[in-house]
């Protein structure tokens, strides 16, 4: 099974998050045996070769969490469901996505920008049936993906270029 999405995440992680006070890496772990990664997919890295992509997803997925005043982080390397969440598990939502978060008024600011200061709670009213416009990719890999795009664009042009001189061109 591919690795789930950053807003498929999003629902496991909060119901963990709403048990108590869970470790960042522990519950990564949980969520994989959840979707039952194997043991080659759990350390598959962003193609930066810098993170992992499960690692990657779940981080995004708290945080925009966090941002819709669902969790907060207590101390480092853990995370906590607020009181807020109880009202959205209440719904008994099939999943979490960035449509049903922006019925928060503090993430729908985050999400246009706003960011005018106080962050307000409330609680949705139902869960939006549509799917979500959003990519599933985390902004990392949606960085990592149009800069691979753009190197090879440009590889290809340089290459043509290239093609096109004479050798001499190269003395230059």
């Amino acid at each position: 099974m591919p690795i789930p999405d950053y807003q498929t995440l999003m629902l496991p992680l909060l119901k963990r998050a709403a048990l108590g006070e869970m470790r960042v890496l522990e519950a990564e772990k949980q969520v994989g045996e959840e979707f039952g990664l194997t043991p080659e997919e759990r350390p598959q890295l962003l193609p930066s070769g810098r993170q992992r992509v499960l690692h990657n997803r779940a981080h995004w997925a708290k945080f925009y969490l966090m941002k819709a005043s669902l969790v907060k982080f207590p101390s480092r390397g853990t995370f906590v469901a607020t009181d807020a969440r109880r009202s959205l598990l209440d719904l008994n939502p099939s999943q979490i996505d960035v449509d049903l978060l922006r019925q928060y008024p503090s993430f729908e600011e985050f999400y246009r920008g706003a960011h005018t200061g106080a962050e307000q709670i409330t609680t949705p009213a139902t869960v939006p049936p549509a799917p979500s416009a959003v990519p599933p990719s985390t902004p990392e890999e949606q960085i990592e993906k149009a800069f691979i795009t753009v190197q090879s664009a440009l590889r290809t042009e340089l290459l043509q270029r290239i093609s096109q001189n004479t050798p001499a061109f190269l003395k230059n």
